[in-house]
């Protein structure tokens, strides 16, 4: 009898598997062919918010009360995919490598000569990982908007100082200072952007972090930037 009711159990089995392996199937090949690998590159125009200045001016000493900050501009390139998730929605996690940082100059003129007598440069040269997972919403026409999270993990900072008088170079080096700043920001990321029949596109978008820079917490001081790039989805 053990023997006799082998058949009708697994042809059960076999009936409750089926319609698993069906949805299986239908989603690997339509799911799955519905995501998209994109490629990012572009620019970034970053800045220190909150007490920027005094920061720099505690890790370099060059710094006598004529000085102003500058942002940096760098680079960011890496690659995301889009997951869509309903009509006009999708699901955007991405891995980029970006360039940040923040600048002080100062210039000590001559006014009866016209000639700048001492000129001087710290710049915190900032080299990040990022993990944005963005929502994406296409409207209609190409364009998207989206937002999200974005957890960025800091791989390397250099201070690059130098010092010229009269023209001449006094001070030209640079520091590693990784291990005065956290490794860690969260943060948030959002823009807009164009995506043409073709794959080429267009985004343009700002982002601010939320942990302090300073890994002593002496300093109120976060990163912030606006990203400009073209992307391509494959």
């Amino acid at each position: 009898m053990v023997t006799g009711n082998k058949q009708p159990v697994a042809n059960d089995m076999k009936a409750k598997l089926l319609p698993t392996v069906l949805a299986l199937t239908l989603f690997s090949s339509v799911g799955f062919a519905q995501i998209k690998p994109i490629l990012k590159a572009g620019i970034i125009n970053s800045s220190w918010k909150g007490e920027a200045q005094q920061t720099l001016t505690s890790l370099t000493d060059k710094a006598e009360g004529f000085i102003d900050t500058r942002n940096r501009t760098g680079f960011y390139a890496g690659g995301a995919v889009d997951i869509p998730v309903a009509d006009g929605f999708s699901i955007e996690p991405g891995l980029i490598y970006t360039q940040r940082g923040y600048g002080l100059r100062g210039t000590l003129t001559i006014n009866a000569i016209k000639i700048d007598a001492l000129n001087a440069r710290a710049t915190a040269q900032m080299h990040y990982v990022d993990l944005p997972v963005l929502l994406k919403v296409k409207p209609a026409g190409g364009f998207t908007l989206f937002a999200g999270p974005q957890v960025s993990y800091l791989v390397n900072n250099n201070l690059r100082a130098d010092v010229n008088v009269l023209g001449f170079s006094l001070l030209n080096t640079n520091l590693d200072i990784t291990n005065q700043f956290n490794r860690l920001d969260v943060g948030v990321t959002g823009g807009i952007g164009y995506e043409s029949e073709s794959g080429i596109g267009l985004s343009a978008a700002f982002e601010k972090g939320f942990n302090r820079l300073d890994k002593n917490q002496s300093f109120r001081v976060f990163n912030q930037g606006v990203k400009v790039g073209l992307t391509y989805k494959f």
